[in-house]
């Protein structure tokens, strides 16, 4: 959550109860926030971002090709076709939105790699705008906190929700999912923001040929219903709730449907995670509850997208992570990267199998995939000299069996 790291004393309150559960809320920079939340400020409208915006009918669940983004006028379209090294090259961040000095080193050590390996395409793991999550639809936090720093990285960001995103009462709870749908709002307007609604799929193609199959399909899944600090109040977002059911039933059969080779899934929670806010089922600790713990959101993963996803790319802990597929996960690969504006307590708070991770310094990563393999390198940076480390790369060759 903040770098107060505030957690609720049980497991499945609601945020009025966590209130009065912990006093200390109260008191100091969090009781500021908190205050802020229960009485919120318009800040400065974005000037010209929104202006001319197309009126858009979002549909959720919405696949998306590169054919049909080129058709929106003014925003970076989608690639159409592999790079001049033959593959899709994309850049990958998580929990960036600070606004603060460390995202705009990162973005600018991103920046130098995007140029000499012909990155097209960006992802953004979600907590986009901390510490609360955006006001409204014009929020000019969109400005200082995404597009100023990302200014040079000219291309589509898929972009998915964190819990700082759907901030209630309490900064970072998750509390009020609803307020989602102030950045799918934003994304009508930006040229760079890429949100067609809430969870959404992306096709990549091998060709620009109409019948060709896609190389790399992104699902990008909002995971915060299922995950919140706190319960849930709207019965629409509930666990079991209409969301998240038309969220599983779609994310099931488009999974069914991929004719891609590789697909790869985006959620700011990740599946498994050796951070310290831990895995799925017993996030910060918690191992019962249909919120805080995350147990549904491990229900999600192991009967939807385990054995069928090659990848579950996520953010929220501010770590590099670059996890082994294991017999748990069906052979699916777990990453985690949450460190382009907050970095980690460095060390390992659990021991899954991992190939590469990194648990104190800031970094991105850079996804590679092409009809003959896919790679993933992950990158730290040097935040006073704005300098970005190649500090591994993984390379698998074959994509996931599926039956």
């Amino acid at each position: 959550m903040c770098d107060d790291e505030l957690i609720p004393p049980s497991a499945d309150l609601t945020e009025e109860q966590w209130l009065r559960a912990d006093p200390a809320l109260s008191e100091g920079p969090v009781g500021e926030r908190v205050r802020e939340m229960r009485a919120p400020r318009r800040r400065t409208v974005l000037g010209g971002v929104m202006a001319g915006a197309a009126a858009l009918t979002v549909l959720q669940g919405g696949t998306q090709t590169a054919a049909a983004a080129t058709a929106r006028t003014g925003k970076f379209p989608l690639p159409t076709g592999p790079n001049r090294s033959g593959e899709y090259a994309v850049l990958l961040t998580g929990d960036a939105g600070t606004g603060d000095e460390a995202q705009h080193a990162v973005a600018a050590a991103a920046r130098e790699v995007c140029r000499a390996e012909g990155i097209g395409l960006a992802v953004g793991l979600g907590d986009n705008i901390y510490e609360n999550g955006p006001e409204s639809a014009d929020d000019s936090e969109f400005r200082t906190k995404f597009e100023d720093p990302n200014s040079g990285l000219d291309m589509p960001w898929l972009m998915v929700l964190g819990n700082h995103d759907c901030s209630g009462l309490i900064p970072g709870s998750g509390g009020d999912p609803s307020r989602g749908d102030r950045e799918v709002t934003y994304a009508q307007g930006s040229r760079r923001w890429y949100m067609p609604s809430r969870y959404y799929n992306v096709a990549l193609p091998a060709t620009a040929a109409a019948d060709s199959d896609p190389v790399v399909e992104f699902f990008a899944i909002d995971t915060n219903p299922v995950s919140s600090y706190v319960a849930q109040l709207d019965p629409h977002y509930w666990w079991n709730g209409p969301y998240m059911r038309e969220q599983r039933n779609w994310l099931d059969s488009a999974l069914k449907a991929s004719r891609a080779r590789w697909k790869i899934v985006l959620g700011h929670h990740p599946y498994l995670n050796n951070g310290k806010h831990g895995s799925a089922g017993s996030y910060d600790g918690f191992v019962i509850g249909h919120y805080t713990s995350g147990i549904h959101l491990k229900e999600l993963y192991e009967e939807v997208v385990c054995g069928r996803a090659d990848l579950i790319l996520s953010g929220h802990d501010h770590t590099l992570q670059i996890l082994e597929p294991t017999a748990r996960t069906g052979g699916t690969r777990q990453i985690v990267c949450g460190a382009a504006g907050k970095a980690g307590d460095g060390k390992a708070h659990f021991g899954h199998p991992s190939t590469w991770q990194n648990f104190s310094e800031h970094g991105f990563m850079v996804l590679k995939v092409s009809e003959r393999a896919m790679t993933v390198e992950a990158y730290t940076v040097d935040v006073a000299t704005r300098k970005a480390r190649l500090a591994h790369r993984t390379r698998t060759a074959a994509p996931l069996s599926r039956v």
